[in-house]
């Protein structure tokens, strides 16, 4: 991490045919620090950009 205060989070996520995916992603608990690890298909991410999430439109079933 960057910050060396924070802790790493769990993230979930769903997969494409909507199985769970637990612990896909960890993020710093720490708003400032912004640290973040991702796994996407079997490939591992660090400190990646992270949106807000404002603009997510959910899909419609």
């Amino acid at each position: 991490m960057k910050c060396n205060k924070g802790q790493l989070l769990p993230l979930s996520d769903f997969g494409n045919h909507g199985a769970a995916i637990h612990y896909k992603a960890w993020v710093c608990n720490v708003p400032g620090c912004g640290y973040n690890l991702k796994i996407r298909n079997g490939d591992v991410y660090l400190d990646e950009p992270i949106a807000s999430g404002e603009s997510y439109s959910p899909r419609v079933r």
